[in-house]
């Protein structure tokens, strides 16, 4: 979180979620900035003391992000209605809205016991799963569910050690959601924007090498089947990226050993997560092999150009210069001279091969790119400018600056794009905007 280890604050944060303000408040002082220095971490808890709003976006966002991912994917409404409350209280004081006793949808007032027994069953035994039921019922819990779980809990945590993926696939009510050939790509698109919401610097990024890949996998005179199986890799290549802490993908400086070792291990989170699925297993192998190269020299298993298939050889080109167009932590995005010189380094010593990056360029090149032709939501072209920068990160005061205009003006924009959007925070304009296709380099 801000810099530091997401996952595990997340991990440190999620016992205690429904737990009363000053047992939450302890743990985000203790966990806030996991992985940063002391100095550091000790001005995030005085920034995020300062301003008590700090639990409220970030709860709100996930909600937010949740109910659209949900709407995406094309879960029924009661679904997304329950996503978009997924932090409310029994006692009302939870989030987004403060929703109270009966009004708590009946799932999430299910679920976040479920969860919360899960976590403390697992990591002090039902003793401590029980205590905790006990002591937050009538406040983050139903006590009709709460005491559902004391009198049954026993029982059912000893299903617990079973297949959590094949239990959860059995247990799914009628009517089943099955996403064929014709919806995969709406889907992939879905897990493709969620996954780009890990850091700032990925918005859009997914969605642009596909587009990129698909395109020069035509360029390169492939059958229609392995484009549209290239695009669909290209989609979730960057999966694995969610595993590995947000501080390490926003850091300015050089990476230490350990830091690029999960770097490294990113690819091969991608094609473990996707060989989980019968569906997605035939794209794992070129979603997974993004980072491998003609010479050997990349991860995660260092395949040579005899072990990469077509597929790989195009998305790892389509992957590198799509991001020299993007800012990162460490430099602005690179010119498309300079983009295409660094891609043709890349052939002259080995690395990517002289066809894949051909195709990539010749693809490039035919690309549009400039003004929008239609604005979606009825967005004026400053909002869409604005709403760039809000996506990637900028506070409404490094907005102004970039665009030459006041903080005070950014924000009637940004009120403004919310209500036209449809949405209620930051992380779900960003989703908002990759959607719409509206992100640009």
């Amino acid at each position: 979180m801000a810099g530091g280890d997401d996952v595990a604050f997340n991990a440190a944060m999620a016992p205690v979620l429904m737990a009363q303000p000053g047992e939450s408040t302890l743990h985000f002082v203790r966990h806030l900035g996991e992985g940063l220095t002391l100095r550091r971490r000790a001005e995030l808890v005085v920034r995020a003391l300062a301003d008590p709003a700090t639990t409220r976006r970030s709860l709100s966002g996930h909600c937010e992000v949740a109910a659209r991912l949900a709407a995406r994917l094309e879960l029924d409404d009661e679904v997304c209605h329950s996503l978009a409350h997924a932090y409310e209280r029994w006692d009302g004081r939870g989030y987004p809205d403060g929703l109270a006793g009966d009004g708590v949808p009946i799932a999430i007032r299910i679920v976040s016991v479920a969860r919360d027994v899960e976590l403390w069953e697992r990591n002090g035994g039902w003793t401590s799963a029980s205590d905790v039921l006990l002591r937050r019922r009538g406040h983050a819990y139903d006590p009709a569910v709460t005491d559902a779980f004391v009198g049954d809990g026993p029982e059912w945590i000893g299903g617990l050690d079973d297949d959590p993926y094949a239990a959860v696939l059995d247990a799914e009510p009628a009517p089943q959601v099955i996403v064929d050939d014709a919806r995969l790509d709406a889907t992939l698109s879905a897990i493709a924007d969620f996954t780009d919401l890990k850091s700032t610097y990925f918005r859009g990024h997914s969605s642009g090498v596909a587009s990129l890949a698909r395109a020069a996998a035509g360029v390169a005179g492939l059958a229609s089947g392995e484009v549209d199986a290239i695009g669909r890799a290209a989609l979730v290549h960057d999966v694995g990226r969610v595993g590995v802490a947000s501080g390490i993908w926003d850091r300015v400086g050089p990476l230490t050993g350990e830091q690029w070792e999960r770097v490294r291990l990113h690819p091969y989170l991608t094609d473990r997560v996707l060989r989980r699925s019968a569906l997605l297993a035939p794209y794992a192998g070129v979603a997974g092999g993004h980072h491998e190269r003609a010479d050997g020299s990349g991860y995660p298993s260092g395949a040579g150009d005899d072990r990469l298939s077509v597929g790989t050889r195009i998305l790892a080109a389509a992957d590198v210069f799509h991001a020299m167009s993007e800012d990162r932590p460490h430099r602005g995005p690179l010119t498309r001279p300079d983009a295409v010189a660094q891609l043709r380094e890349e052939v002259a010593t080995g690395r990517l091969g002289q066809t894949e990056v051909d195709a990539v360029l010749g693809a490039a090149g035919e690309r549009t790119t400039g003004q929008l032709i239609e604005r979606p939501a009825g967005l004026t072209e400053r909002e869409v400018d604005v709403l760039n920068l809000i996506a990637r990160g900028r506070s409404n005061k490094e907005a102004a600056a970039e665009l030459g205009i006041s903080a005070k003006t950014v924000g009637h924009h940004v009120e403004s794009i919310y209500a036209k959007a449809g949405v209620r925070t930051r992380a779900g304009a960003a989703l908002f905007a990759m959607e719409r296709g509206l992100l640009h380099p």
